[in-house]
């Protein structure tokens, strides 16, 4: 995303090394003059799930709901996971929904995975495509995110079954993945989940003016998750269409039916009208001639006869009625059918417009930024904890031309290696972990990790080819000799203090123990000096 530098940056090279300050880069922004950030922690982690595993917990949820998609119904809430599948036929006129809302103890730090969940979750509960349901995934981050804590805007749209479980404060999607954990309502919204299939999952909720102007504002304007989307919503038109057709044929056959249905309720009510007058007129003979038994049973038979006939027109008119109602509904879904597939061909066709339009400035951007004049430096991405980001800029104007992900790089301090940029990188918090990372260069993202754990508070230098840094065993602190390709090669005799300054000098290399004295180590080895001579 274009954005100028609200804080001016910093390059000042130490040693080889790039000292600077740093901001966060969205991944998407913005509806009116609010900007949305997703935040997404992307250093080390203490343990590394597959993205197998990610996705089980989506499908493991999805097959749950499933099993009854037309009623509402619940996974266990006591999981680091769980769905309420809102539904209410009684309420007409407002959206069901689906609920995901990530528990306390939920460890997930990055949107791609949220993402990945929710995809694996409309692909187990309702069919979706793996494609497909990455594509909504997307879009329903997004109007989560836009939606956020604004319990009106659901109200408006949702039934009460959906409103009941939603609260002002962590309704939809917070912006920081530190908010997620016990403060996510992430709301799916439910267009025909009876019929199941393309159109399961409100589209055009989830693609709303906001949502999309949001998803344009990011630097590639986010123009490949727009085009599926479209290319969704023409699927649905066709689909749509189709089943207006359908339906249309059926409102023919079934006021064929009808019609029928009217000529017999016709002839049958005709037939109790004659069968009444008939009946009317034995009575009368029968009251004028009250001896006269074989009036008074002609009397009483008639008027059976006409109770018979009115009970049959009864029935048939009852038949017509039940005809009518299915004509009507035949007609109507032929109609909603129709509407729909309008609907979303002018949403599809309208956005299209606006995917070229943006297509060609990504195009003309990515052309003048092929011309720029270019450098690397860092800025603080979290001034409070000293965080720092990677970034490549114009040096002509200081604009950022591509953020890092990497917005926890710690102490201020990277160092140009053969295959990248080497830094201490991550936060101790849940699965997070701090450790010494590779970034590469092109991407800006996280090429490789050392296995060891590294002191957060821990000082980077670079001697040479070697980089030393303050390995982390345990709350057991060490001075730590690495190489370019992150292993450890060699690590102190003695336990050190997890920020001691590190001093390189001729004699050796100078550091604070644990106990607070200064030490001379070895290079060699990095045992003490000078050594005891036996």
């Amino acid at each position: 995303m274009k954005r100028s530098l609200l804080l001016s940056v910093l390059i000042t090279l130490l040693s080889s090394a790039i000292f600077a300050l740093e901001v966060n880069q969205p991944e998407l922004t913005s509806t009116g003059d609010t900007t949305i950030e997703f935040i997404n922690y992307t250093g080390p982690h203490k343990v590394i799930d597959s993205i197998a595993a990610i996705k089980q917990i989506g499908s493991g949820l999805g097959s749950q709901i499933a099993k009854s998609p037309a009623k509402s119904s619940s996974t266990a809430k006591n999981s680091k996971y769980y769905v309420i599948h809102a539904i209410d036929e009684n309420e007409t006129g407002k959206l069901d929904a689906d609920i995901l809302f990530i528990g306390p103890d939920a460890t997930v730090d990055h949107i791609t995975n949220l993402r990945r969940i929710i995809s694996a979750y409309l692909s187990s509960a309702y069919g979706y495509s793996e494609k497909d349901a990455d594509t909504l995934s997307v879009f329903i981050t997004v109007y989560n995110a836009v939606y956020r804590s604004k319990l009106d805007t659901f109200k408006s749209k949702y039934k009460n079954v959906v409103i009941e479980n939603l609260d002002s404060e962590n309704c939809g999607l917070s912006i920081t993945y530190k908010d997620w954990p016990g403060k996510s309502q992430i709301v799916i919204p439910l267009y025909d989940v009876a019929n199941g299939g393309l159109s399961t999952v409100d589209t055009s909720v989830i693609s709303d003016t906001s949502v999309v102007k949001s998803m344009k504002e990011d630097d590639d304007r986010n123009v490949e998750s727009r085009k599926e989307m479209v290319d969704i919503k023409e699927r649905e038109a066709d689909a749509a269409s189709e089943k207006a057709k359908e339906s249309q044929k059926k409102a023919v056959t079934e006021q064929k039916k009808l019609e029928e249905e009217k000529q017999k309720t016709s002839e049958a009510k005709k037939e109790a009208e004659q069968a009444q007058k008939k009946a009317e007129q034995a009575q009368k003979k029968a009251d004028e001639n009250p001896n006269d038994k074989q009036a008074q049973k002609e009397a009483q038979q008639a008027k059976q006869e006409a109770a018979q006939k009115q009970e049959a027109a009864q029935q048939q008119q009852a038949k017509q009625d039940k005809q009518q109602t299915k004509t009507d509904n035949a007609k109507e879904e032929a109609k909603q059918q129709q509407a729909l597939a309008d609907k979303k061909e002018t949403e599809a066709q309208s956005e299209r417009k606006e995917i070229a339009k943006d297509q060609n400035e990504v195009q003309k951007k990515e052309a003048e930024q092929a011309l720029m004049s270019t450098e690397f430096g860092m800025i603080l991405s979290d001034e409070a904890n000293m965080l720092s980001r990677l970034v490549k800029f114009n040096i002509e104007n200081g604009e950022i031309v591509k953020n890092s992900p990497v917005s926890v790089i710690r102490n201020r301090t990277i160092y140009k290696a053969s295959e990248g940029f080497i830094a201490i990188a991550g936060e101790n918090a849940k699965n997070g972990a701090v450790k010494l990372v590779t970034i590469a260069e092109d991407t800006l993202e996280i090429a490789s990790e050392s296995e060891n754990y590294i002191a957060a508070d821990s000082i980077l230098i670079k001697d040479g080819s070697d980089y030393f840094c303050v390995v982390d065993e345990k709350g057991s602190y060490y001075l730590g000799k690495f190489g370019e390709d992150l292993s450890l090669k060699l690590k102190s005799e003695i336990q050190v203090k997890s920020g001691t300054p590190v001093t390189i000098t001729g004699s050796g290399i100078v550091v604070t123990d644990s106990k607070g004295k200064l030490r001379l180590l070895d290079k060699k080895d990095l045992s003490v000096l000078p050594k005891e001579n036996k």
